[in-house]
């Protein structure tokens, strides 16, 4: 399984009336612990920003007559090559409240020849911060290699790997997304820019969170593909580790498949044949982030099942309740928890960071999971207890094994689904 120093999220700032905010607009939702995701995809959305050297294209926005070149060495891969760029730069976006992080998200097509890079500066209370780099990323591997940025920390806050986090002290009242495409020079192929946004978010420490009541699934069971991660064992350790690590893409693989997307045979060609459900093998490639040296990227993950026409982003849910409104409208939630062994009954392990899908619940309101870290995907479908499931996903301090003070996710969540399929509010 994945194991990953779990943050959480940030906000960024600078002008522009305030919104309501999902947390406003979802009573599932505590005042105490607000969580906001808000999105530019269409061209209209695109309008309210700048582009420069861009324009709308079918799907999102392309590169135009480009703002400019710029030179990019890839070491690992001994390249050095020019590209044209544009960007788009979203107006100030005011989520309202004050954040201490943010994750950004980003749908696109990367042709051979294209990548990208999306960066976000936000407003505090003493003024504007810097713009820091949330990802370099293409779908593949032959131009950039996709990665997160390290070293990026000041006296406003730091990336960890896919997460701002603001300094102690610092609140984030408004942020930007700036998105940059580029295309090797003399091509005329583009990338295309179908969505880009981001999820804030003021969680408070805690490391216990009351349980949900029922909000309408119970007895609820979407019928989403079941994939181990453990038969990938020792495969392609050049990614993350193999299978042992790959729990992150095996679950956004399954949730692609649930929607009927996913690799076509020719994509699997350079998988071994002799290894079960390449899909899992090709997620885990193309969601690896070279830097953080694991698959376990959320963007990264939204981003790749994005590139099978599905829109997908990173989020916080509030409860359970919450997630339930998701199962009821036929969606499946990909979710990031972490625990002791004998804080989840029934699963057989612990965990500093792990991805599982919620896929329904039973009659009693326990949580149905598809659950990666199984022995086989016959035992991948798991039951756990509502309580305890909840609470290790939701809370954002724990203690590990040693007694020591760790982290959770905060309620971190992938949402995958079709462009056109409505989401439950919030």
């Amino acid at each position: 399984m994945q194991l990953k120093a779990l943050t959480l999220l940030a906000v960024l700032a600078l002008t522009i009336s305030a919104l309501p905010s999902a947390a406003a607009a979802n009573p599932a939702r505590s005042d105490d612990a607000p969580v906001d995701f808000h999105e530019w995809r269409s061209n209209h959305d695109f309008r309210t920003g700048k582009a420069e050297g861009l324009r709308p294209g079918r799907g999102g926005l392309v590169i135009g007559h480009p703002a400019g070149t710029v030179e990019h060495t890839e070491p690992d891969l001994g390249t050095t090559r020019t590209y044209e760029y544009g960007t788009w730069t979203s107006p100030a976006y005011r989520h309202g409240f004050d954040a201490t992080q943010l994750v950004a998200s980003w749908n696109a097509e990367t042709p051979e020849d294209t990548w990208l890079r999306v960066e976000m500066r936000g407003r505090t209370a003493t003024g504007a911060t810097a713009w820091y780099t949330m990802g370099r990323w293409a779908f593949g591997d032959s131009d950039v290699l996709r990665t997160s940025v390290p070293d990026q920390s000041d006296a406003n806050g730091r990336v960890d790997v896919d997460t701002f986090v603001a300094a102690a002290g610092v609140t984030l009242r408004s942020y930007q997304l700036r998105v940059t495409l580029y295309r090797e020079a003399g091509k005329k192929v583009t990338p295309t820019l179908a969505m880009v946004g981001a999820m804030t978010s003021a969680i408070p420490d805690r490391f216990t969170v009351a349980p949900s009541p029922p909000a309408g699934a119970w007895g609820r069971e979407l019928p989403v593909p079941r994939y181990s991660q453990n038969i990938h064992i020792g495969e392609y350790p050049e990614y993350g580790g193999g299978g042992e690590a790959w729990c992150s893409p095996t679950s956004t693989e399954m949730v692609v498949e649930y929607w009927g997307r996913g690799p076509k045979a020719d994509d699997l060609a350079w998988v071994d044949p002799s290894f079960a459900d390449p899909s899992v093998d090709h997620a885990a490639r193309f969601t690896y982030d070279k830097d953080y040296d694991g698959t376990g990227n959320w963007p990264f993950n939204t981003a790749y099942a994005a590139s099978f026409g599905l829109a997908a982003h990173v989020t916080r849910l509030g409860s359970l309740a919450e997630l339930e409104r998701y199962i009821l409208a036929g969606v499946p939630v990909i979710t990031s928890q972490s625990f002791l062994e004998s804080e989840l009954d029934g699963a057989g392990y612990g965990t500093a960071g792990h991805l599982m899908v919620v896929v329904g619940f039973t009659a009693d309101g326990d949580v149905i999971a598809n659950d990666p870290a199984s022995s086989s995907n016959d035992a991948v479908r798991n039951v756990y207890q509502r309580e305890q499931f909840e609470n290790i996903w939701l809370r954002t301090k724990r203690y590990d094994a040693d007694g020591d003070v760790a982290s959770g996710s905060g309620g971190i969540a992938y949402v995958i689904a079709p462009v056109d399929k409505k989401l439950p509010r919030g």
